[in-house]
């Protein structure tokens, strides 16, 4: 447990870095003048620095092992942070966050390896979603916390306080993480070989549109839209926008943990991820048809925050396919999938503002919700082409 506890305080800050530009983003456009596109081009560097890294990372922790692979790339995540404070343009920003997406690439990865290798089948769901579940504390830090923190210092000051947060999240995984002895088949398998033989397998194809999009959306909204959309369709200033996010912030946290143990009481994966996806287009549409007073937005938010949260169960839907000896590698594909979906979904969503700006600000937002909504159905109905891999599975 003291290794579960070590990965959770990287991964704290991990989530943290996923969504703290919905708070400051009002402050930074003003500041260094940035547009809708421009914002959400900063989301998306820190996607690309994430995604560059997932094969890479999945090579890693299958053949040098999880210590060096995690606390290596976390170093990344310190420089980044500092970057970010010190930055004077969008271009510095956009470094930055690359940067922070690389230090966070291997951190979840690298703790459901360990899981995933210490711990039976049965128990991956309920480890993966708690350690997510647990790990939105970042979420919650980045809503009431950092507005209160940039009020008082600035947001400049905030970001110097998290590098020196991650430094010593990364002393700390140095000092704890116990690499797993490797199998000789992986030492054998070739870093595109076993790729390739990830790639292939044919049970995983009808589950990666919906890892694609469903992940994508739910953080395009957290992260980088609900902010501007509590402050300009709804009127709140940075702490009530702070709080409007932290009770979604809650919510996904609540509903990441909730979702941790439903695969073992339900016995199934599938249809867990079908629910709950339905509930979050259903939330998405919502938002974009109801014209919603804020009250009713700020719940909204965090329904489809909570519903949203398949990540745990989605994740280990694919990993029961997986074979062990390439469990990094596959891991490490979802999540390609999970993040790198987010970097195609946020510059477009960004591109769809800015082309709603000679439209009311009301509108634009609800074709942005609606789209949401609407994309993640049609992912869901590839989904349930899929073979669940639950009891339910074994009863039909």
């Amino acid at each position: 447990m003291v290794t579960f506890f070590g990965f959770l305080a990287g991964y704290v800050l991990s989530q943290f870095f996923r969504s703290f530009l919905a708070v400051i983003a009002p402050e930074l456009a003003v500041e260094l003048h940035l547009d809708a596109q421009a914002l959400a081009t900063l989301q998306t560097a820190w996607i690309i620095g994430f995604t560059l890294m997932q094969f890479p990372v999945g090579w890693a922790l299958d053949t040098i092992g999880p210590r060096r692979t995690v606390t290596v790339t976390m170093l990344a995540a310190i420089g980044g942070a500092v970057l970010f404070a010190r930055a004077t343009s969008a271009f510095e920003l956009d470094v930055a966050l690359a940067l922070i997406g690389v230090g966070c690439s291997a951190i979840y990865m690298g703790a459901i390896f360990v899981l995933g290798r210490l711990y039976p089948a049965k128990r991956f769901a309920l480890l993966c979603s708690w350690l997510i579940g647990i790990g939105s504390a970042g979420n919650l830090l980045a809503a009431s916390p950092l507005a209160w923190a940039a009020t008082e210092i600035g947001w400049r000051h905030a970001m110097e306080l998290i590098a020196i947060a991650t430094a010593l999240a990364t002393a700390l995984l140095f000092c704890i993480i116990r690499d797993p002895v490797p199998s000789s088949d992986t030492r054998q398998i070739g870093f595109w070989h076993g790729l390739w033989t990830i790639i292939r397998l044919r049970a995983l194809w009808p589950l990666l549109p919906l890892t694609a999009v469903s992940y994508a959306v739910l953080i395009a909204e957290r992260g980088l839209w609900a902010g501007p959309y509590l402050s300009a369709v709804h009127g709140l200033g940075p702490v009530d926008r702070g709080n409007g996010l932290l009770v979604m912030a809650a919510a996904m946290s609540l509903g990441a943990m909730a979702y941790g143990p439903l695969d073992h009481w339900l016995g199934t994966q599938k249809w867990i991820v079908a629910i709950g996806t339905a509930l979050t287009a259903a939330c998405f549409l919502y938002l974009g048809l109801a014209s919603p007073i804020t009250t009713q937005a700020v719940t909204a938010l965090a329904l489809l925050g909570a519903s949203g949260m398949t990540y745990g169960v989605l994740m280990a839907h694919g990993r029961s396919f997986v074979p062990d000896h390439l469990l990094g590698r596959g891991i490490t594909v979802m999540n390609m999938l999970f993040i790198g979906g987010a970097g195609v979904v946020q510059p477009i969503s960004g591109a769809v503002m800015n082309q709603m700006m000679d439209q009311p600000v009301a509108d634009g937002y609800a074709t942005l919700h609606i789209a949401f909504g609407l994309t993640l159905l049609a992912t869901l109905a590839i989904y349930l082409f899929s073979k669940d891999s639950g009891r339910v599975s074994q009863m039909l």
